[in-house]
């Protein structure tokens, strides 16, 4: 076991856990909101169809409400074995902001959740649509106070470092650091992404099982609406935050952009391999000067490459790869959810063909979310903390061969469990479709 880098089994089992555990809160914070959508429709229409849908994903957001928790309880024990050095530096800013998640965002989501879960018929509908709102509320607060923390870990302000320990200044400037607005921004309207095509992919199914009631239907606009709507307003988004991470990680860009020497008229590279050794990109196919007109917004802009960094930068390939994975992936959704809409516009119902492709999208949110993270934070090393802490110093003595066996039992579990999370979901769906047929 020798021959393995602990730090570098740190970082991967880190990422395992991280990967695993962003899944889950990504579903529960915007399906809080669509289902306080159906609620309130109920409440508004009196059109039982609302509430059959609050009813059918209400389960789906318990379990997945779950599955967040569970994962987020291992992750957390990760800063003491795996990264003791994070705490020891920055403690001083990530322990309140930490304390702020679990005091204002968590307790609130696992106090209303009862209510939310077992409180109609028990509770007036008043109390019970309140309890919804707040279990929303709270996700979104709990997401609030997280990336207000992996935000300042990118662009820290608002401190000083005293004796090699990091002591906030501000926590205005903490919080509301320089790429939180963007990057808390483009994290919600991932969610609502990931949710839109959950609700589309298994109301597809249960449509293809000819399920075609109200409340299924209902799901499935609610689903393609939101994701058509959505894509334009991410794509604008995702823009700014482009422009943000060229003012305050541009090594981050140039390694997204596959940009090795600065330059001024950058091109857009939509296909190549990045190759370190040669630092160039084999087989390259690139748009003349577009990288610096949507970057800089100028077409003979300065974009600085990876020369620009030395050895401080990202490795290559992984954010190159995963950055248009993402792209590719967005592109696909508003593709698909804008044929969607048009279909129901014109036809009033979906063609066969495009409610099986929804199906097999129903977790391409996932797929995008995880290429996304993956640029963010493979983007930001060494760094753990930008010009602060690298993960080498942050990183435990724990011996490699501890790590990887973790590390293994780690995987092994959560590829189980992420297996039986799909099941279960298309098992309620069918379910659900068994139940109104044989109504």
């Amino acid at each position: 076991m020798d021959h393995f880098d602990p730090v570098v089994l740190a970082r991967i089992q880190f990422a395992a856990n991280m990967t695993f555990h962003i899944l889950f809160p990504t579903i529960s914070i915007s399906m809080g909101w669509v289902l306080l959508f159906f609620k309130t429709r109920f409440a508004a229409t009196g059109q039982a169809h609302w509430m059959e849908a609050y009813q059918f994903w209400v389960k789906i957001f318990a379990l997945t409400f779950a599955l967040g928790v569970v994962s987020g309880i291992t992750m957390s024990f990760q800063f003491g074995t795996n990264w003791p050095g994070f705490m020891n530096t920055v403690g001083n800013v990530a322990g309140p902001l930490l304390a702020y998640e679990v005091l204002t965002a968590f307790f609130l989501e696992a106090t209303m959740l009862g209510i939310m879960l077992f409180g109609r018929g028990r509770v007036s509908e008043r109390v019970h649509t309140w309890a919804t709102f707040l279990v929303a509320f709270g996700t979104t607060m709990s997401a609030f106070w997280i990336l207000a923390l992996n935000s300042w870990m990118h662009t820290p302000t608002g401190f000083e470092m005293i004796d090699g320990k990091a002591h906030v200044t501000s926590w205005f400037e903490v919080i509301f650091n320089p790429s939180f607005p963007y990057r808390f921004s483009h994290m919600m309207i991932a969610s609502g992404l990931t949710v839109a095509f959950l609700l589309a992919g298994v109301s597809a199914f249960r449509w293809l099982k000819n399920d075609r009631g109200l409340d299924v239907n209902a799901a499935l606009r609610t689903g393609i609406y939101m994701a058509a709507f959505m894509i334009p307003v991410q794509i604008v988004v995702g823009d700014m935050h482009g422009v943000n991470t060229l003012e305050h990680q541009p090594a981050k860009i140039a390694a997204m952009e596959g940009i090795w020497k600065t330059q001024r008229g950058a091109p857009a590279v939509l296909f190549g391999l990045p190759d370190a050794a040669t630092q160039s990109n084999r087989y390259e196919i690139a748009i003349p000067k577009l990288a610096s007109a949507y970057l800089t917004h100028d077409w003979n802009g300065e974009v600085k490459g990876i020369d620009a960094f030395g050895d401080k930068h990202p490795p290559v390939a992984p954010v190159f790869y995963a950055f248009r994975i993402m792209v590719g992936v967005g592109v696909l959704m508003l593709a698909v959810s804008w044929l969607a809409v048009w279909q129901t516009r014109k036809r009033q119902a979906i063609k066969p063909w495009l409610a099986r492709v929804l199906v097999a999208m129903t977790f391409a949110g996932w797929v995008a979310l995880i290429a996304g993270w993956y640029v963010t934070e493979i983007g930001r090393q060494p760094w753990l903390v930008t010009g602060v802490l690298t993960a080498a110093q942050a990183a435990s003595k724990v011996p490699a061969s501890n790590i990887l066996a973790t590390l293994v039992l780690y995987l092994t579990v959560y590829v189980a469990l992420l297996g039986a999370y799909v099941s279960v979901v298309f098992h309620l769906a069918k379910k659900a479709t068994a139940g109104a047929i044989h109504a």
